[in-house]
């Protein structure tokens, strides 16, 4: 397994951030106010098992201080294998080369799973935050990443 950064324009990234938002649609029963708005200043890591990306996830910068993590997903067939916690990981590896000092995400209330994945990662339920303010299905999350010593 290889986790490498990826630009979002990758054909690999799009089709596995367009698998996510299938994914979402199900999952949510096409809730009201679920658009998705692409980011272009997402910075992409895939993680490749078999020269294939099976994972993604995006980091953005809000702020000097905030990062946030944006479009995670797991190929169905490659989950339960630890692969999304490396990439959260990667992820804060990105967000504290890059400065920040916090890392947020949004998520949905319908996703359990995803709830368990990040406060398992330490991250703890904030109030929601910018865009995701009016969506009531939103759920937000923060962690403060460790000072370089």
């Amino acid at each position: 397994m290889l986790i490498e950064s990826r630009p979002v324009t990758d054909p690999e990234i799009a089709a596995l951030v367009v698998a996510q938002q299938r994914e979402l649609r199900e999952a949510d029963g096409g809730l009201d106010g679920q658009v998705f708005m692409p980011h272009d200043d997402v910075r992409y890591l895939a993680v490749v098992v078999n020269d294939r990306a099976v994972a993604c996830g995006g980091l953005q910068s809000l702020d000097a201080e905030t990062g946030e993590i944006k479009r995670m997903y797991v190929r169905p067939a490659y989950r339960g294998r630890g692969i999304a916690r490396q990439l959260v990981a990667a992820l804060e590896e990105c967000a504290f080369r890059q400065g920040h000092s916090v890392v947020c995400l949004e998520t949905g209330t319908y996703l359990p799973t995803a709830i368990a994945l990040y406060t398992s990662c330490g991250y703890e339920q904030i109030p929601v935050y910018g865009e995701y303010v009016s969506n009531p299905y939103s759920v937000c999350f923060a962690k403060r990443l460790p000072v370089a010593a």
